[in-house]
């Protein structure tokens, strides 16, 4: 077996590639869980009755849905055979008697058509007996209402190292959640076939934990429950725990009326009934010395978990653990909790608590800055980790030095001290609008923090013809994933791409997978693949090493061809050995394995080292920013990102510029609100739609976009050499946060410190404007975050 980070001559990996599925994309040929539903003959349809109350005990009359014509069940809780719960902590019952949140589903109907059942669901009469509602986090707080396991984060003597910092600041850092909206909403469809089996085709980021929530909801072993994802019209962390109770219910209802059952939300139901990402509220206190080098840091992070926990527990821990984002802090003590509160169970998303964490100390610097008469990114670029220092949960940081040379990469190609010039020229001539350019870097930890989920399995066959099938437990949610499979397979077979084909992500075929999520999905099932293929390869070596009269430590495989060294008048196909083989009966398919090495961490102290590596990554964002409106635009955006040495550039690419634009929907644009009022709506989410949850679109895009790969950058350990690239780049959208906060300082005077609200949307902006304008009125700098007496 060749090492994982070795590449042969000629790979396929590290070329570009489209998507394995563009032209179906592009063309809307490409099949999605409700389109094979649409198929199915006798399905079907689900449709909620949701809770108009926040928090209520429930009584539920179904009687009057059987009144309507073509309604064939309702679905309850006493139709349950096994447990009634759609996680795996027991606290998400899948048919509640108390409504926990506004939109929670209660039972549901099902219909011979989707009218069928909408009419129905609107037939159920429910009665509320109204309990206590906490819609803020700071309801939550002053109810103290929490729920999970607190956890904390400590290395060295934060207090003492306050006490003695030359600069001390405290203040309070608070930014909200963020709604997946994949292009896809939540789908399933279920069909119980003549043996008795079910199969569960599920718009899912983790099929195995669909089967396992499926079968305990049935009462059934998991070996009589296939799930499948063809594929996903994107997901984010939005469809890793959250898709599970819909297949659930569309599996209850095929087993209950033996026909086919679908089940595909609509957008206003997905969005008020499903969870986004967790907001936060930190309290924090910083201290530095006269240089502005961090000394110490204290802080408490308060996470909206929403009504139940799903994954709060390790999103929070993710948190904890990127807190430090790029820079060496010596003392920190950082105790996260999670507050329960009537809305809608938050779950994972891009980042999956890392965005936040980071927020913390990027806010922090952006802040304290002007305070210290510090340029902010001189103070970003003085406190980077250095080659040989710790994580405060005491993991080295590996390839620390990576930070220096991308972040001077990208100030000398993307010409960040001219234009930095130019921009300061602009802005003395140009009383009402202002620009700033500012850069921020990334530091972003890869792996599970779950040890047991950093494992991957394959199935790889080769049939006579040569051709190539490969089953993988990653699922494909428009990121790539499938493609850089078919690149590893390629690469691993030495054959060319169009020789290998994949097959559908399936349960019965690779057991046990993890979710698509924490960005590991290359690592882990590349690695998986690239096991099961070396292990056909060699056996196939030792076929062709006979008919090429050679060594079969000599025979190599590129092309779709097979040679040996030393038989330069030879050259077999791979379809020529792969029937050899089999005449031979030399075994043709093969499952592969992966597991990461090197991980240690224990949860309750929470020290160790729970990443495999750190992405690196720095952005510089130039913004422009209007003083009558609050508008801004991105005038130009440059990346330099470490992906190691890339399985798929294009792809990576992609998702760089993408993971960005994604990023800075959260931190300008993209604002939850709810009734907070004491009314009848009280706990109604009010955004429930693109009109009015504002997305960002073409208009909001850089008008400039550049983005670099790190060069040379090759991850010993990782497959061929490559990084991971989903999640870090999402990061890099706090250049833009910060380019805003500057563009912002320059309406007042020097030394103004900018409390910007989160989202900065036009809005909040134009109130930073405005406070910024009556600093410079007064003609005193303002001190917001005033050095601690």
């Amino acid at each position: 077996m060749s090492a994982l980070a070795d590449r042969p001559q000629n790979p396929v990996v590290g070329k570009p590639a489209p998507h394995e599925s563009a032209a179906l994309h592009v063309t809307g040929a490409a099949m999605y869980t409700d389109d094979l539903a649409a198929q199915t003959a006798g399905v079907l349809t689900a449709w909620p009755v949701q809770s108009t109350n926040a928090h209520a005990r429930v009584t539920i009359d179904v009687s009057g849905a059987y009144e309507v014509p073509g309604v064939v069940r309702v679905l309850t809780a006493a139709d349950v055979p096994g447990v009634n719960d759609a996680g795996i902590k027991h606290d998400e019952p899948l048919f509640p008697d108390e409504a926990m949140f506004y939109g929670h589903a209660l039972v549901w109907v099902l219909g011979e058509t989707q009218e069928a059942a909408r009419l129905g669901a609107a037939a159920v009469t429910v009665e509320y007996e109204p309990l206590p509602s906490l819609i803020t986090v700071q309801d939550a707080v002053d109810a103290g209402s929490f729920q999970g396991i607190a956890r904390t984060v400590e290395r060295g003597d934060a207090a003492s190292a306050l006490a003695k910092s030359a600069h001390v600041f405290e203040g309070v850092s608070e930014f909200g959640g963020q709604e997946h909206f994949y292009l896809e909403t939540q789908a399933a469809l279920a069909i119980r076939d003549s043996e008795g089996q079910y199969f569960v085709e599920s718009s899912t980021q983790h099929p195995s934990e669909a089967q396992e929530i499926v079968a305990h909801v049935l009462n059934v072993p998991s070996n009589e429950v296939t799930v499948q994802s063809l594929r996903m019209g994107g997901a984010f962390g939005g469809k890793e725990m959250q898709s599970h109770g819909f297949a659930a219910i569309a599996a209850l209802g095929a087993k209950l009326t033996g026909r086919p059952v679908r089940l595909r939300l609509n957008r206003t139901q997905d969005i008020t009934m499903t969870g986004k990402r967790h907001p936060f509220h930190i309290s924090w206190k910083v201290g530095l010395d006269d240089n502005g080098l961090l000394q110490g840091l204290e802080c408490v992070l308060t996470c909206d978990g929403g009504w139940s926990l799903d994954l709060s527990e390790p999103v929070l821990g993710r948190a904890l653990c990127h807190l430090d984002n790029s820079y060496w802090i010596p003392n920190v003590h950082a105790h996260g909790r999670i507050a329960k509160t009537n809305k809608t169970s938050n779950t994972a998303f891009r980042g999956f608590g890392g965005p936040q964490g980071v927020y913390l100390i990027e806010d922090i610097l952006g802040r304290v800055a002007p305070a210290l008469g510090i340029d902010p990114l001189e103070l970003r670029e003085k406190n980077f980790y250095q080659p040989g220092q710790s994580t405060p949960y005491g993991q080295l940081v590996k390839d620390a030095d990576r930070l220096d040379s991308i972040w001077n990469q990208l100030r000398d190609e993307a010409d960040i001290d001219a234009r930095r010039a130019e921009i300061a020229s602009f802005n003395e001539s140009s009383a009402h609008v202002k620009r700033a350019l500012t850069m921020t870097p990334v530091k972003f930890g890869i792996s599970f923090n779950f040890a047991a989920f950093n494992q991957a399995g394959a199935l790889v066959h080769v049939y006579k013809d040569g051709s190539v099938l490969i089953n993988h437990g990653g699922t494909e949610m428009g990121q790539g994933l499938h493609t850089k499979m078919l690149q590893v397979a390629a690469t691993a077979l030495g054959l060319e791409l169009h020789q290998v084909r994949l097959a559908p992500t399936r349960t019965d075929k690779v057991p046990n997978t993890s979710a698509t999520a924490a960005s590991s999905g290359a690592d882990l099932n590349g690695g998986a693949v690239k096991n099961a293929c070396e292990q056909i390869r060699e056996r196939m070596a030792a076929v062709a090493g006979r008919l090429l009269n050679a060594d079969e430590r000599d025979v190599r495989f590129s092309g779709g061809l097979i040679t040996a060294l030393g038989n330069t008048t030879q050259a077999l196909t791979f379809a020529e050995v792969a029937e050899a083989a089999y005449l031979q009966r030399v075994q043709l398919f093969a499952a592969g394995y992966y597991r990461t090495e090197g991980l240690h961490w224990n949860p309750e102290i929470m020290q160790g080292s729970p990443f495999k590596y750190f992405a690196y990554g720095c952005a510089a964002s130039e913004v422009e920013v209007d003083e009558f409106t609050g508008a801004y635009r991105i005038r130009r955006v440059d990346i330099v990102h470490d992906v190691g040495d890339s399985l798929s550039p294009m792809l990576d690419i992609g998702q760089i510029e993408g993971a960005y634009v994604q990023g800075v929907g959260w931190l300008t644009l993209e604002e939850l609100r709810w009734d907070e009022s004491d009314g009848p709506n009280r706990g109604r989410l009010q955004t429930q739609s693109a009109s009015t949850y504002k997305l960002p679109s073409f208009s909001e895009m850089p008008e400039e976009f550049t983005v670099r790969l790190f060069e040379n950058a090759r991850e010993d350990g990782a497959v061929y050499g490559s990084k991971a690239v989903g999640e870090p780049p999402f990061m890099l959208a706090f250049s833009a946060r910060e380019a805003i906060r500057e563009a912002v300082a320059e309406f007042g005077p020097a030394g103004h410190i900018v409390d910007l609200g989160s989202p900065a949307t036009p809005e909040a902006v134009f109130w930073a404007v405005q406070a910024a304008q009556d600093a410079a009125s007064a003609d005193v700098p303002e001190r917001e975050l005033a050095p601690a007496t």
